[in-house]
């Protein structure tokens, strides 16, 4: 096997990717985090997802394909512009709930739900919030972010933010980790 070897694309992948393109968003995670994402999912039955930075809802696809028919997910967003390609692809699945907000008004008023599975790629619940994302993850639930490795579209002083985010994340008692050299750079925590 090789990096080379493709991965089977979830229904819609395609015409969101190309969406994407148009519109003009960068943020979007690889396939090969994508592919991760799926396989993760499925470890999850019936579960409650969260995903905090919808973007286009390119991840959002693999995680929905990854999940069993029992399984529900919250996608959140607060760009409607990049929000609207998700809901036009994958609005028609009913484990799916895309919600425009701000994060932080969004964790506010939800402090007290908990998830079996969060993928933090957007701010808050990864660089602000951590402790209240952590917070609703249900024992065993995984808490996973991407873009860990320095990435081409970071702004000036980024890489001090990501490097004191790992080490804040090594540090919790409540996590046990692997980081992942790989892709965009990958760390998975599963809450203890």
């Amino acid at each position: 096997m090789t990096e080379e070897t493709n991965q089977p694309y979830p229904k819609s992948y395609l015409e969101i990717d190309e969406a994407t393109k148009v519109s003009g968003f960068t943020m979007a995670s690889d396939v090969w985090t994508c592919s991760l994402l799926r396989t993760l999912a499925a470890s999850k039955p019936g579960g409650r997802f969260l995903e905090l930075g919808t973007g286009t809802g390119l991840s959002t696809s693999w995680i929905l394909d990854g999940m069993d028919d029992e399984s529900t997910l919250i996608s959140i967003d607060f760009d409607p512009r990049f929000l609207e390609i998700a809901k036009r692809f994958l609005s028609n699945d009913k484990r799916l709930s895309l919600l425009e907000a701000d994060g932080a008004d969004w964790f506010e008023a939800n402090k007290d739900e908990k998830f079996d599975y969060i993928f933090a790629d957007t701010w808050h619940g990864k660089y602000l919030l951590l402790d209240e994302a952590i917070k609703m993850l249900n024992k065993g639930g995984l808490y996973v972010i991407d873009d860990m490795l320095p990435q081409p579209n970071w702004p000036e002083g980024h890489q001090e933010k990501a490097v004191q985010l790992i080490l804040d994340l090594e540090n919790r008692k409540d996590l046990v980790l692997i980081k992942q050299v790989w892709a965009t750079g990958i760390v998975v925590g599963v809450k203890r």
